[in-house]
């Protein structure tokens, strides 16, 4: 799973994040090649298939500069059927991943739309895209064993998963501004990193991450029409409540229909 927010150079929601941003494309191939250096580390610890999931909104891999070990999941909107390659999967890991929204220290910190959302909070606990991916992945028996980012992205990861290996390439200084590892250094503590992630799980399988249902989701949004947005799903499959006019409220009994709701 791919970010582009937790990617050492990558810093500003104003420069760096879409494709029409003036360092847009230079961030996208700072990018793929953290993934790389992520591949080339699974390799050396001998993947024989490696599925890289395009995990940025606008689209953050540079196609034509990917690793040529790596098949890529990519294109918007994603197809719903794309979970089904986590069946079989051995191992996940993230490259790239930014904290949750509200994360103090976490450079461009964020969960899922920054403009939009405030908090996601699942059975009481606050989660960002890292819970989300794991219990997802989870769901399909992978456990998560790496993890680069920044430091609060670390951090957040490690307090989830017990045992995971983390690379921390840049120290957030706040939301738009951090301390970054060069590019090459990051790329080599990556590919390190992964090496070690992959040999601490031989030695001591991490579990894949599941947390007991049923489960209750409630979103937090900046403005009210976000919420307002969600009125038309209250007579749908899903019913939507809503809690006040920022926050709505999902209820599901499997982690794979709530999670990404």
């Amino acid at each position: 799973m791919t970010d582009l927010e937790g990617v050492a150079g990558v810093v500003s929601f104003a420069d760096q994040t879409r494709p029409e941003h003036r360092y847009g494309e230079n961030a996208r191939k700072l990018l793929t090649a953290e993934v790389n250096a992520c591949v080339q580390g699974l390799l050396e610890s001998g993947a024989a298939d490696i599925l890289v999931l395009d995990g940025h909104g606008s689209g953050g891999i540079v196609f034509e500069e990917l690793h040529p070990e790596a098949r890529l999941i990519h294109g918007r909107p994603l197809s719903p059927s794309w979970v089904e390659l986590l069946e079989g999967a051995e191992v996940g890991l993230f490259v790239g991943q930014h904290a949750m929204a509200g994360s103090p220290r976490g450079n461009l910190n964020h969960t899922q739309d920054p403009l939009a959302v405030t908090s996601y909070t699942l059975n009481g606990r606050l989660i960002g895209e890292i819970a989300q991916f794991a219990l997802l992945a989870g769901s399909y028996g992978v456990p998560i064993v790496f993890l680069s980012g920044d430091e609060a992205a670390c951090e957040e990861a490690e307090e989830l998963i017990e045992g995971i290996a983390t690379v921390a390439v840049k120290q957030g200084l706040g939301r738009n501004s951090a301390v970054s590892r060069s590019a090459l250094t990051a790329r080599e503590m990556i590919r390190a990193g992964v090496v070690g992630a992959i040999a601490r799980h031989r030695a001591r399988p991490i579990p894949p991450l599941r947390w007991p249902g049923p489960y209750v989701l409630e979103k937090g949004f900046f403005t009210t029409e976000n919420a307002e947005h969600y009125r038309s799903l209250s007579a749908a499959e899903r019913p939507v409540e809503i809690v006040d006019p920022l926050t709505v409220r999902i209820r599901s009994d499997e982690i794979r229909d709530i999670v990404y709701a």
